[in-house]
């Protein structure tokens, strides 16, 4: 079995390939809960899968993301990154977000997302 560390470099490795959507697919828990700062929590992958969808819809320039940092802990990592985008609704996004990942059964249960405004 994978361990944490090759699991979470697969996911960013995926992302960095273009392949977000197919590293939620296989490594994300159907039941899965994402939060966005204090917002409300998204519950279930197919709601979170449609958030994740209507996202990368919206960048309309990609010109980077870079993981800065990886933490693992017992059934947790956390990624920081930094990512340059502009996106349709939003603008030019230029910033470094920390995603903090809780573990069950080898997928991603709940994941939560900080960064400044």
């Amino acid at each position: 079995m994978d361990t944490l560390l090759e699991k979470i470099s697969t996911i960013n490795d995926m992302i960095l390939d273009g392949k977000a959507l197919e590293a939620f697919d296989e490594y994300y828990h159907d039941d899965v809960v994402m939060q966005e700062n204090d917002n409300p929590e998204i519950v279930g992958k197919v709601a979170n899968r449609k958030r994740e969808e209507e996202f990368f819809a919206s960048i309309t320039e990609f010109r980077g993301a870079k993981p800065l940092n990886v933490t693992i802990g017992e059934n947790t990592t956390m990624v920081e990154w930094h990512f340059d985008y502009t996106h349709k609704d939003w603008g030019e996004k230029n910033y470094t977000q920390v995603a903090l990942q809780e573990w069950h059964n080898g997928k991603i249960i709940k994941e939560k997302f900080y960064y400044g405004s």
